[in-house]
């Protein structure tokens, strides 16, 4: 599970519409940067309302070409809820999660020579977190995953963990990098050369830098 959501977290963000759209899939990632000054309120807004959407649509489609396999308990809709350890470990280790894969995020894409890898250490981590995390949390760290999978599979008291905690540790990670560092390149996970920018984009300044 955890390499083949990395692979396809990798796949989307150097595939032509991730290069386009900057590969925000995830509500948390796009409030750090809206809160780093790289993307306006507008843009913001009209992201997480498509990554809602997308992935609500996404477990309704699954349900319907897998029927009853999905909803078996042994899926229950991939819905994500507290291991054996409960609410608060879940929260602690999504919190957690999300800061590192932000840090990551944002301490590899800021690198000119190594901003070209940034989906690749996304992929790597978030392979690496399902397979440790996914015993205690469930493993979202994406509230517009979250969403559509656990209003299915009835598992909706647990949403605030999901919606709250990834939010806290990638704002978080954000403010952490905007005081030890002021550089934050772009709001594209993969800035390349050629594909129109809608972002607050640093790099207009300096093309040159570009991977």
């Amino acid at each position: 599970m955890g390499l083949a959501m990395g692979a396809t977290a990798v796949a989307i963000i150097y595939s032509p519409l991730g290069r386009r759209s900057g590969a925000h899939i995830n509500p948390a990632v796009t409030l750090t940067f809206l809160l780093l000054g790289r993307i306006a309120w507008g843009d913001a807004v009209a992201y997480i309302a498509a990554q809602f959407l997308g992935g609500s649509a996404g477990i309704a489609v699954a349900a319907a070409l897998l029927g009853r396999r999905l909803a078996d308990p042994s899926v229950n809709y991939v819905a994500t809820q507290p291991g054996t350890w409960g609410s608060s470990a879940a929260f602690g280790a999504e919190a957690a999660v999300a800061f590192a894969l932000m840090t990551t995020i944002l301490t590899v894409s800021s690198v000119p020579r190594l901003s070209r890898f940034t989906g690749l250490a996304a992929g790597l981590l978030i392979a690496a977190a399902i397979t440790i995390e996914a015993p205690v949390s469930g493993m979202s760290l994406n509230p517009a995953r979250t969403l559509g999978s656990n209003v299915l599979a009835g598992a909706v008291g647990s949403l605030w963990i999901y919606f709250v905690a990834p939010t806290v540790g990638m704002l978080l990670a954000g403010e952490f990098h905007r005081r030890r560092a002021s550089v934050v390149r772009c709001a594209k996970l993969h800035h390349t050369q050629g594909v129109r920018c809608i972002f607050r984009c640093g790099y207009a300044s300096a093309p040159t830098e570009l991977a």
